[in-house]
């Protein structure tokens, strides 16, 4: 009964509230998410609901901008790039009659709560009429224009932003909405000209948006194994020019035959001169003589459909930015929502503010290492790695040591990123690096070679497995391996696999009472499409095959519209666990996602027929159901086929899609190829150490819990955890963790697929402060 009582208290506490949400400044991918969530959120709160039309310029104008909204003016609009409430760049907004006429027209339509998705200056707007609110209304009062009354009702004004900008250049948040997807389109351009240039050898300089951030330039650099990089907040030492003329020289001698730059707009030498593409371009030709070629990407990168990560970062923060609402008083500051590791949290927006004012402040007065450090964790990580990996050459002097690395399991996009940067690394800390093919089946037939640095090019871009993968387990050829294992004299393992990488692991770490060989140093990096390995919150893959799964959904709804009351049943891979087709089922605004973790009766399957029958009685006439594929014994993707179709008879017809290895391809996502990256680095160097402190009187010995890991995300920070431990968190029959982060997504999805649910699972986001002390904390990625 107290469930339910709190939960009408939650549904009621937006009654009488109204809220406005507004999209300003420059576009990004994503907005369209967020005001779909805010919009269905508030409406699900009880409040009533008014879309602000082109902006800040909307509000001044007022009339026909200002529309009320309801839940299908949200629909169908999840997969769109852009802002389909537009936006504007509006000067009257700066001064405080364009101000006063915006208040007007807020109070006339009674809305005292504004949500708005910009960057800084739209947010900065925001804050600054949220302080003069007060005295705005007393100049209406005093101009005759409302009434005293009127100004006493609607006396406060509450703000909370979202931060929309590709050039993720806002402090104290992790990922500003349309950052991922303009990697996305930056990546694929690379991908692009990738081909080309190896066909005629050719240098390109890649001009990349960034006015004042070095963000998109930087992960591209790292996610492309870009040759050089320029980003605002570090410029070159003076001198650079031979540097980089040197080092494109000695990479085209060892054979590669292409040449990346990648430079951000707003690149500046130390001395704050500006460095553009045609003089990088010119330079490269004068010194070198070689065929260069510039390409701006310029606006496409703001272009195109929204990525997975996109959208559901979006939904979650719109659905955020309501509760905030809801929660505000006069006394808290205006917010921005955020997300922290995989968390929402609520940052007071002057501070952010603040630190991003900072940074540029710090850039203006050549003190570059603070700005690096200002722009957070995250950023100074991964400027570390490109440099660790960009700058590096194999080692002079070699180790004692040996790695071997395989792949384990089915192929996952990020594996070879993965193994590339673990190559690199360990040839360059001076050890004889083996790869091994095939898995662990491999390793038993004795299929390890040496690798050597160009070995690994070009490797970053591939998807599935280029060393080969399989499926088999340690237990079945364990004296094989165990043999290899001392004829190559291996004191490393690192296995780049999914569920049965971990499994495998744990059986040679078992198996080391009988064979001392096995006392070496081990560690898995979870790659699986499926994200089911204990120890992470995101294996290796993951967003590729969402996004894969994502876009095979897009253009099934897209051919639905142009039949009408069609409901489509979409199967989707993942063994038993559901994260796959969860987090599909939020990107692609899904009516259901059936998955093994949520239990489901046959109750709750009529009530989605019913509730998909309401749906076609609507303007949107078409349905979208999502099927793990072990979701349930009996209730198979033919089941629900069939019982949707008879119950369906007269108002809906069905059809089936699996979408089977389609999940597994293509090539990675910016996120895999940067993940891997990193994972690769960590791991390589984690295992380095722990050869240093296992080497005793000329051999490795290692028999201590902590010598073979998972290594992996988990909240912010990179982790490594012991698989003897994980094993008493595993449930090893289904292959699954036995707790999982992502379950309380479910709440969301089902949400804004309108089911009449209970709110009171939904935990809010805590306020957190923005210092220059919390930005230095480990942000993971």
């Amino acid at each position: 009964m107290a469930a339910a009582l709190d939960l009408e208290k939650l549904r009621m506490a937006g009654a009488g509230m109204a809220l406005a949400v507004l999209t300003s400044g420059g576009d990004a991918q994503g907005m369209n998410a967020a005001v779909r969530a805010v919009t269905r959120m508030g409406i699900y709160v009880g409040a009533k609901v008014f879309l602000i039309y082109e902006g800040y310029e909307g509000l001044v104008e007022g009339g026909e901008n200002i529309k009320r909204a309801n839940w299908l003016s949200v629909s169908n609009i999840i997969q769109l790039g852009g802002t389909i409430i537009g936006s504007a760049r509006c000067k009257a907004f700066t001064t405080r009659e364009g101000r006063l006429l915006a208040a007007h027209n807020l109070v006339q339509h009674g809305i005292t709560n504004l949500c708005v998705i910009g960057g800084d200056g739209s947010l900065t707007g925001a804050n600054i009429f949220r302080t003069e609110w007060g005295s705005l209304l007393e100049e209406l009062v005093k101009d005759g224009k409302i009434t005293k009354d009127v100004a006493k009702k609607y006396c406060h004004l509450n703000i909370v932003g979202l931060v929309g900008s590709i050039d993720n250049d806002f402090c104290g948040t992790d990922m500003t909405i349309g950052t991922d997807s303009a990697l996305h389109r930056i990546m694929e351009v690379i991908d692009a000209i990738t081909t080309t240039a190896q066909s005629h050898q050719r240098t390109f300089v890649l001009e990349v948006m960034g006015r004042h951030c070095g963000y998109l330039a930087l992960v591209s650099a790292l996610a492309s194994g870009a040759d050089w990089l320029f980003i605002p907040e570090s410029p070159p030492e003076d001198g650079w020019e031979d540097f980089m003329c040197e080092r494109l020289g000695e990479t085209r001698s060892r054979g590669s035959r292409l040449n990346i730059i990648i430079i951000a707009e707003g690149a500046i030498d130390r001395h704050g001169k500006p460095i553009s593409s045609n003089y990088v371009k010119d330079l490269v030709v004068q010194r070198l003589g070689f065929d260069t070629r510039v390409t701006v990407l310029g606006h496409v990168q703001r272009g195109g459909t929204p990525s997975a990560f996109d959208r559901v970062l979006s939904s979650k923060m719109g659905m955020e930015a309501v509760m905030a609402l809801l929660e505000a008083t006069p006394d808290t500051p205006a917010c921005v929502v955020s997300l922290s590791g995989n968390q929402s949290v609520r940052l007071p927006l002057m501070e952010c503010v603040q630190v991003t004012k900072d940074v540029q402040k710090a850039m203006d007065e050549k003190r570059f290492d603070e700005a690096i450090q200002l722009r957070g964790r995250s950023f100074e990580n991964n400027w570390n790695i490109y440099k660790l990996l960009a700058h590096q050459k194999a080692a002079h002097e070699k180790t004692q040591f040996s790695l071997a690395i395989l792949n384990v399991g089915a192929p996952a996009a990020g594996m070879n990123a993965a193994v590339r940067s673990a190559v690199r690394i360990g040839i360059s800390r001076g050890h004889t690096v083996y790869v091994v093919n095939d898995g662990f089946e491999g390793l038993s037939k004795g299929q390890i070679h040496e690798v050597g640095w160009h070995d690994v090019a070009g490797w970053l871009g591939r998807g599935g497995s280029m060393l080969g993968t399989k499926r088999t387990l340690p237990k079945t050829c364990m004296e094989k391996i165990v043999e290899n294992v001392r004829k190559f004299n291996i004191h490393g393992l690192l296995v780049v696999g999914g569920f049965e990488a971990y499994e495998g692991v744990l059986q040679l770490v078992e198996a080391r009472g009988q064979y001392e060989e096995l006392c070496i140093i081990m560690c898995v990096i979870p790659a699986t499409i499926s994200n089911n390995v204990p120890g992470t919150d995101f294996s290796l893959g993951s967003d590729t095959a969402v996004n894969a799964a994502m876009e095979s959904c897009d253009r099934i709804k897209q051919s639905a519209s142009g039949t009408k009351r069609r409901v489509f049943i979409v199967e989707t891979m993942g063994g038993y666990c559901g994260y796959l087709s969860t987090v599909t089922g939020i990107a692609v605004g899904a009516d259901a996602a059936y998955v093994y973790e949520d239990p489901f009766t046959i109750h709750d399957l009529k009530a989605n027929v019913e509730h998909l029958t309401e749906k076609m009685k609507t303007d949107i006439q078409r349905g979208l159901v999502l099927r793990n594929e072990k979701c349930h014994e009996h209730y198979t993707t033919e089941f629900l086929y069939n019982l949707y179709s008879s119950e369906g008879r007269g108002v809906f017809d069905c059809r089936i899609n699996v979408l089977g290895h389609l999940q597994q391809g293509g090539a990675p996502t910016p996120f895999d190829r940067n993940y891997g990256t990193k994972l690769g680095v960590k791991a390589v160097l984690w295992m380095s150490e722990k050869l240093q402190q296992a080497y005793r009187k000329g051999r490795i010995f290692a028999n201590s819990a902590d010598s073979a890991c998972v290594i992996g995300l988990r909240k912010k920070t990179v982790a490594f955890s012991p698989v003897m431990e994980l094993k008493k968190v595993t449930d090893f029959e289904h292959r699954l963790p036995q707790e999982q982060w992502w379950l309380n997504l479910r709440l969301m999805l089902k949400m804004l697929a309108n089911y009449q649910i209970s709110l009171t699972e939904y935990i809010s986001g805590k306020m957190e402060h923005v210092t220059r002390r919390t930005l230095s904390i480990e942000k993971g990625f």
